[in-house]
This record gives structure tokens, C-alpha cells and sequence, in this order.
């Protein structure tokens, strides 16, 4: 499985391409605001996107998803936690001074506990609401044996997601993280939305909105 995350604008997401090596099928987490950019990594690996996978609809995070969706007529999908969110972008880009993008037609809703699958990639859903009602994170096996999570803006090093947005609930994110989470091994590596990657057992240990 071929794995590579790198930050798109306008704020920074971080954006994940998964990729079956023989099936050449892949999985875009977050496809955020550069849709050049995420087209050009496929294109040179020669995959196609079968499903963009949505943490949660803040603007930052679905900006290419249309743009990559009818490129390579891939399914888009989130969870109906954050229709909400979705269908009121023009007023998030109001919000934040910036343009709404294109609304990509939506899939099947992503829900807790099922198994997104492309080529060989098995992705498991878990749904984490706090920081946005729709909130989810992915998990899934590395090569290496070890397991990854993607955690949107749950989770970050020393940090948890903003829960002063449209539907965030304080209590509910730490309950997400302590229940969903935690539960995970330690070595877990977290690809957090934003900044830098952690693992599980670094925020357990010492994330001071954990203790």
C-alpha cells in the first residue's frame, strides 16, 4: 500500500492518498483545497480514485472534492452527521473569507464500523463526533504491521479539535477520544488533520486535555 500525506491550502489540511500498487485503485482522505495537487500525485502513480473520504465538512477539507470527483468519477462520502455542514459551505467561506467551492454529488453515508475497501486498502470507519457531529476517523493496517489512523481534527499532537464551530461539543470530543481512541495500541500512528503526526500512546501519555 502506497501512503503519502501532504498539506493543501487554504489552511493547511492534511490531505492522504492510499493506493493499491496492483490495482491501482486508491482512497483520498481530505481532499482540501488543491485539486491540482492531488490530481498530479495520482497521476504520477498512475492510480484512480475509486472514494473520497471526508473526516468531517469543514470548508478546509472538501475544497478539491469536486474538482478530483469528476476527474476520476469517484464516489464522494461523508457522514450524515455533517450534511449540515456540507449544504451550508457559501456560509463557512463567508465566515472565513474565502469562495465557496463546487458541491461534489454525494454517496452512501460513511458509518460507524464499516470497512471502506479499494483494491487490497481496507479502511475502517469510526465515528468520533465532538468536533463536528459527523466527525470520523479511519484506521487501517501499514505494511509494516502497523496500525494508522487518520483522525481529522479529533485528535492532534498535545491537542484536540475546536469544539467552539457549528455542533461541537466539548464533552462529546473527549468522550470520542476516550472511548473510540484510546481503546487503540499504543504504537498506532495518528495522521492528525493539521501539523504533525503522533501516536496514540504519546496523547495518552501526555496530552494535557486528556488528563
Amino acid at each position: 500500500m502506497w501512503v503519502e500525506t501532504f498539506a493543501v491550502p487554504p489552511l493547511g489540511c492534511n490531505c492522504t492518498v492510499l493506493g493499491d500498487e496492483t490495482t491501482r485503485e486508491a482512497l483520498v482522505i481530505d481532499p482540501g483545497g488543491d485539486a491540482p495537487g492531488i490530481l498530479k500525485r495520482l497521476e504520477a502513480k498512475g492510480f484512480r480514485a475509486t472514494a473520497l473520504l471526508h473526516t468531517h465538512t469543514h470548508i478546509d477539507h472538501v475544497g478539491a472534492t469536486s474538482a478530483v470527483q469528476r476527474a476520476h468519477n469517484a464516489r464522494a462520502r461523508i457522514h450524515e452527521g455533517d450534511l449540515f455542514l456540507y449544504e451550508m459551505l457559501a456560509v463557512q467561506g463567508q465566515l472565513l473569507g474565502m469562495r465557496a467551492p463546487h458541491q461534489a454529488e454525494l454517496d452512501a453515508w460513511l458509518t460507524d464500523g464499516e470497512t471502506v475497501t479499494a483494491g487490497g486498502i481496507k479502511l475502517e470507519v469510526i465515528h468520533t463526533p465532538g468536533h463536528t457531529p459527523g466527525s470520523v476517523c479511519f484506521r487501517t493496517r501499514g505494511d509494516d504491521g502497523r496500525d494508522l489512523l487518520f483522525a481529522g481534527d479529533t485528535l492532534f499532537h498535545g491537542s484536540i479539535g475546536r469544539t467552539d464551530l457549528w455542533g461541537g461539543d466539548a464533552g462529546l470530543i473527549l468522550k470520542s477520544i476516550q472511548q473510540r481512541l484510546l481503546s487503540l495500541d499504543d504504537e498506532t500512528l495518528v495522521i492528525t488533520g493539521h501539523d504533525r503526526a503522533t501516536t496514540i500512546g504519546r496523547e495518552r501519555l501526555s496530552n494535557p486535555f486528556l488528563r
